[in-house]
């Protein structure tokens, strides 16, 4: 694995990497572009959109940073009867009914307090709630494949996995919120 810590070796590692990611949140915002009439008819989708895609970015960059420390550690064998690997998978999943709901109430609550609330508050609970589980399984398999890949190709995942992670899961989180909308409303 490459140590050296010079501006020119950072440089080298991460540039590739961030140009692709650039690539991706550009298509995120096609993506967003095209469900716009949706969210212009239905605002609390609008306020719903950044802080679902943000904390499905937030549960993936934690378990990259959680798996990270294994690899780092050594701990980490990238076997599916690995405790380690298995078990911060499935507590991120975990987390994730847990802290959806509350999502939904909260961007429920904003859009009521301008009155611009056009959906029904148990309608957006369920949307963030089964788009934030489908997004946590998404972003928990991002997460466990660029962690790999990153140590596949001798780079250091506190470098490659997290920008990964977090821009990934917007372009997914957008896709899977917007499918989610097309099933319940």
């Amino acid at each position: 694995m490459p140590t050296a810590w010079t501006v020119r070796a950072i440089t080298w590692a991460m540039f590739p990497i961030l140009v692709l990611l650039t690539l991706v949140e550009v298509g995120s915002g096609l993506v967003l572009n095209r469900f716009e009439a949706q969210l212009l008819r239905y605002p609390t989708l609008l306020a719903l959109v950044p802080v679902t895609i943000g904390t499905a970015g937030n549960l993936g960059s934690i378990l990259a940073a959680r798996l990270s420390t294994a690899f780092h550690l050594g701990t980490l064998s990238f076997d599916i009867r690995d405790d380690t690997l298995t078990g911060n998978a499935l507590a991120t999943i975990a987390l994730s009914v847990s802290i959806f709901p509350i999502v939904g109430i909260g961007a429920w609550s904003l859009t009521a307090l301008t009155g611009m609330t056009r959906l029904e508050l148990w309608r957006v609970v369920i949307i963030a709630l089964l788009a934030g589980v489908c997004l946590a399984v998404l972003a928990t398999c991002v997460t466990v494949i660029t962690t790999y890949l990153a140590y596949q190709l001798e780079l250091d995942p506190d470098d490659v996995v997290l920008p990964a992670v977090t821009n990934i899961c917007d372009v997914l989180g957008v896709i899977v919120l917007f499918l989610v909308v097309q099933i319940l409303v």
